[in-house]
């Protein structure tokens, strides 16, 4: 029987006209960037139905001296307890099963189990997807982990080395009888350097309805907004949901149901109220450094004039208070800097013409 937290998110999908389930959508896990501040910003511009935390290390919350640093990943708001999943790694199943154990405490609904993170200092760990080598770990941590009484998800990739490896390491994640089986269509050692498998699909499906048909199945890679998403269903209607990761750093609004334009000032809207986020959570007992804070403003300062020369002032600043103010004096000058665009621009192409006469 499935889970009522993925009945709702299901539920909360809806169906189209002709009475059809449609596929929910989900924002990767991403490390320092799917934290609390960011999610709300996400549900802002457009919100899926699923959000994952950061991926957490089970052994650093296991240890007095490491849990510390997992505060900051685990945050989170009460208006977003019914659709955050908690994802969390490691491969040490006594870590797994004591952090899982703890998770309902927090107040998660939820666990995915990270076997697909292809970052070298997690599989030399053992971790990510690393334990796709190590079948026999991986049975043992979701065990584990299903202790907790939540429902358990995975999300890993098609193998470690070779595509084919999908076919023996899905059906055994499958046998598992997890929940919900997000599956990343490279390999490890693909990293993003290819395209997604996108051929794999059906036969993928055709694996989860022989072995476990009431697993739902999400697919992640190279699907960058709402739409191109509803198109991969339409062309394998068996999905269930469909993940997008690198496509939130291209557009904020990527979860759209309907394609829309937005101008600038939306997304310097977006930008200061991530700032007002950023600060909200910024707290005594949970501080969070000012750097890792930039790697968004190219998600907000892009595809407009002058982009490129604000994102060089704003990479300059030192804290939130400065960054609104390096805004602030932008927005006030704007119009004089595309009038000077303008006529710069238009300077280049006199001259230009006048040399292909000569």
């Amino acid at each position: 029987m499935r889970s009522e937290f993925w009945q709702n998110v299901v539920a909360q999908a809806g169906q189209n006209g002709a009475g059809e389930q449609l596929p929910f959508f989900s924002l990767a896990p991403m490390e320092a960037v799917t934290d609390v501040a960011f999610r709300h910003v996400v549900s802002i511009a457009a919100e899926p139905e699923v959000f994952y935390t950061e991926f957490t290390n089970a052994s650093s919350f296991a240890s007095p001296k490491g849990i510390h640093s997992t505060r900051g990943r685990l945050t989170f708001t009460p208006d977003e307890k019914n659709k955050l999943v908690a994802q969390i790694w490691g491969s040490r199943p006594a870590d797994i099963k004591f952090m899982a154990h703890k998770l309902p405490e927090l107040g998660f609904k939820a666990i995915d189990l990270n076997f697909g993170c292809p970052d070298k200092a997690v599989v030399k760990s053992g971790g990510g997807s690393g334990i796709i080598q190590t079948p026999d770990l991986a049975r043992e941590i979701i065990a584990a982990a299903k202790e907790s009484g939540l429902p358990i998800s995975v999300k890993t990739r098609l193998g470690y080395l070779r595509v084919e490896e999908f076919r023996d390491w899905l059906k055994l994640l499958l046998e598992q009888k997890i929940e919900v089986l997000t599956v990343h269509l490279r390999t490890k050692k693909e990293m993003s350097k290819v395209p997604a498998h996108f051929e794999l699909i059906d036969e993928i499906l055709a694996l989860r309805d022989e072995i476990a048909p009431k697993t739902l199945l999400q697919i992640n890679g190279d699907v960058k907004n709402c739409q191109q998403g509803m198109e991969l269903w339409r062309a394998h209607p068996g999905i269930d949901g469909i993940m997008i990761g690198r496509g939130i750093f291209e557009d904020p609004f990527c979860f759209e149901k309907s394609e829309g334009g937005h101008s600038r000032q939306d997304y310097m809207n977006l930008l200061n109220q991530h700032l007002d986020l950023f600060d909200k959570h910024n707290t005594e007992s949970n501080p969070r450094k000012f750097e890792p804070l930039k790697r968004f403003f190219k998600i907000y300062v892009r595809n407009f004039k002058g982009a490129s020369d604000l994102r060089a002032q704003l990479m300059l600043t030192k804290n939130t208070d400065e960054v609104r103010q390096v805004l602030a004096e932008f927005g006030e000058n704007y119009e004089d800097m595309i009038e000077n665009y303008a006529r710069v621009s238009e300077e280049y192409h006199k001259n230009k013409a006048l040399k292909s006469k000569t």
